[in-house]
């Protein structure tokens, strides 16, 4: 088993406040990990030390075997695949979906003079199919949906077959059947031997696909618990985190909340 994340009592700060304080967590390369915690918890600058977008304050962050720091991070981030929303502002509209997807190889978001190779273009047309998008290789990026965009954005994140997977609220502001279409196929992917190590950040219970093995939960830059996930994502631990009577339930696999 390897270790994709080991953080050791890492801290992030920004003008004197800590956003992370001394968190201590290891993923390994079998487990899909999910993220939960109110707005300001620090999930999004979590991923980012996992993403080796930046370094911690203090503490020792390990990706990929990888020490922050002591590492060529250029070199690093094209081990990971990482979507965020705000990656999809810099897709140009005009952009083919193909093009958006290949021109992830360069870690660049629009096709300019650079050579792609047959292997590459038959690798992009391979991961649209398993996203569900074939039939959109040839539209321009400006004329899909949301839902069709978010999944885009998802497929450039696995096109260059990353160690690890980092998700940052893939669903949001989706509406409901093109959030049910997306975490139908995420969770497919994630339910895959095949398939990296993964991490997701969402607020919403309701957004975790099938397929996730951990949870941690997290508030004002502390863990609260993290774990097994189906022993972390409680009614109990839930109302902890939020500071509010929650009752979690599952059925077939996915999760959902309601007020006490």
């Amino acid at each position: 088993m390897a270790i994709t994340i080991d953080l050791n009592n890492v801290t992030v700060s920004r003008d004197g406040v800590n956003i992370i304080n001394n968190l201590d967590w290891q993923v390994a390369d079998s487990e899909r990990w999910v993220i939960v915690g109110p707005n300001g918890a620090g999930k999004t600058t979590l991923l980012k030390v996992a993403a080796a977008q930046i370094q911690p304050t203090s503490g020792v962050a390990k990706i990929l075997g990888e020490t922050l720091g002591g590492v060529n991070v250029f070199d690093l981030r094209t081990r990971v695949g990482f979507a965020s929303s705000a990656l999809i502002s810099h897709i140009p509209n005009s952009e083919t979906v193909l093009n958006a997807v290949m021109t992830a190889s360069y870690a660049i978001t629009g096709r300019w003079t650079e050579e792609y190779e047959d292997i590459d273009i038959r690798r992009a047309r391979r991961v649209l199919a398993e996203w569900n998008l074939s039939e959109h290789a040839d539209k321009a990026f400006g004329t899909l949906s949301d839902g069709e965009r978010k999944r885009v954005q998802l497929a450039r994140s696995v096109m260059t077959d990353p160690e690890l997977l980092l998700l940052d609220e893939p669903v949001a502001s989706l509406d409901l059947g093109a959030r049910e279409q997306t975490v139908q196929v995420l969770g497919a992917y994630a339910s895959s031997a095949a398939a990296p190590s993964m991490v997701m950040v969402t607020h919403h219970l309701e957004e975790i696909p099938q397929g996730f093995t951990h949870a941690m939960l997290l508030n004002e830059g502390s863990v609260v618990a993290q774990g097994q996930i189906d022993a972390i994502l409680t009614s109990d631990l839930l109302s902890e985190t939020f500071g509010f009577g929650l009752n979690v339930t599952k059925t077939d696999g996915r999760f959902q909340v309601r007020s006490r």
